[in-house]
């Protein structure tokens, strides 16, 4: 049995060191060995018989405690994963400059793993040049440096930099683990994914909706995130949390997603439409819920087309080399199987892949495995079978990175 990868838990000092006790119990729950590296301001936030109690190991605080063991240097030569959380402006600055002035930043300069640091910091210090810049800096020398969420801060405000929840994170370092230390394949790529399902609106309180759980779109969006790309996911009603170092937008319409994903595709290299869009909508909402009547008679709701936003995206790409992927939910009947009918969609939406899922009752919706085929525009075919929704994703930005190698 393959003894679990060891962590250390790097913990900078800022108010949200409280949440990184929920990062390390789910590493430790999950078997890791897991070293807490507190910096001293985190320990004034959390003291370290938390840390310890909730390890199981020693805190290390002191480049100066167990001198003879070489900690500075140790700790970071046998980790299998660095991850800093929060990391402060005042931590992703000290790093990016190769400071080494206490013992986690020693950790960090002497780890040859995978780095990762989810800051957590004020709005103005986030979007401040000088933190823009140190990001940039340790995103190109290999680190993952997560993009903080947004939402409630310190005191009253609000804004990106908060601090992304505990279990996004560890999903996200669990991914980077599954992957063996592999490169960042999709460094400098910019994505835009779809996920959900769309409703159109019969009235105030009823809609024409579909039964995607955007579980796919979510783990194509937090599978790029831990391959480094810069992703921007567009949720359609979905009540999942939000895939940490991803940028979400949230919308409910077909229309308020078309407009959302045109003009984030504006600038992307590569887009995926996972949603799930409704082909109809009514005509003419009502502006009140319609009401049951005495005789029975049931409303006459006239239904018009959707614009067809994969379709719009595949034909009239926004910029040169942008590659395009889209889902077909598909059924057999007497016209053709589920798989012809994906290739008929796949030349006639213009799209460089379509991953075509079987549907039915018990197949895909809402589960959290799924089994696709992968066709391409080049006439390749795919076959991915029944499993995690994360394995699919990779799966797809692998024949995603494929398909824009031949474009270079």
């Amino acid at each position: 049995m393959m003894p679990s990868p060891a962590v250390v838990l790097g913990v900078g000092g800022g108010i949200a060191a409280y949440k990184a006790c929920e990062l390390l119990r789910r590493f430790t729950e999950s078997g890791h060995a897991v070293t807490v590296v507190p910096t001293a301001a985190a320990l004034r936030f959390v003291g370290e018989p938390t840390w310890a109690a909730l390890s199981g190991r020693p805190v290390a605080t002191e480049v100066w405690d167990r001198v003879h063991e070489v900690p500075h240097v140790r700790i970071g030569q046998h980790a299998d994963l660095v991850v800093v959380a929060p990391a402060t402006a005042d931590l992703l600055a000290r790093a990016a400059h190769g400071l080494a002035d206490d013992l986690l930043t020693n950790t960090l300069l002497t780890a040859r793993c995978p780095v990762v640091l989810a800051p957590a910091m004020h709005t103005e210090m986030w979007e401040h040049p000088a933190t823009r810049e140190n990001v940039a800096t340790l995103r190109r020398r290999g680190a993952y440096v997560i993009e903080p969420a947004v939402g409630r801060l310190t005191g009253v405000d609000t804004g990106k930099g908060r601090l992304p929840e505990p279990a996004a994170i560890f999903e996200y370092c669990r991914a980077l683990l599954a992957r063996g230390g592999a490169e960042p394949d999709l460094a400098g790529l910019y994505v835009v994914v779809s996920a959900g399902g769309t409703r159109e609106p019969i009235d105030p309180v009823r809609f024409i909706g579909n039964r995607s759980s955007g579980k796919q779109g979510y783990a194509l969006a937090a599978t790029a995130a831990a391959r480094g790309a810069r992703v921007t996911l567009i949720a359609a009603n979905t009540s999942l949390p939000d895939p940490a170092g991803v940028d979400v937008m949230r919308v409910s319409t077909t229309a308020q997603l078309r407009d959302a994903v045109l003009e984030a595709a504006r600038t992307a290299d590569a887009v995926v439409m996972a949603a799930a869009v409704a082909d109809f909508r009514p005509a003419e909402p009502a502006v009140a819920k319609i009401k049951k009547t005495d005789d029975a008679s049931a409303p006459d709701i006239k239904l018009v087309q959707n614009p067809h936003v994969l379709r719009e995206l595949g034909h009239s790409r926004a910029r040169r080399g942008q590659t395009v992927v889209g889902f077909a939910a598909e059924t057999g009947d007497a016209h053709g199987t589920w798989l012809e009918h994906g290739r008929a969609k796949l030349a006639k939406y213009g799209v460089d892949l379509l991953v075509v899922n079987e549907v039915g009752e018990n197949l895909t919706f809402g589960a959290d495995h799924s089994a696709a085929v992968v066709i391409g525009a080049d006439g390749s075919q795919e076959q991915v079978p029944d499993g995690p929704k994360e394995r699919l994703a990779d799966v797809i930005w692998d024949r995603v990175l494929k398909a824009r190698s031949r474009t270079d």
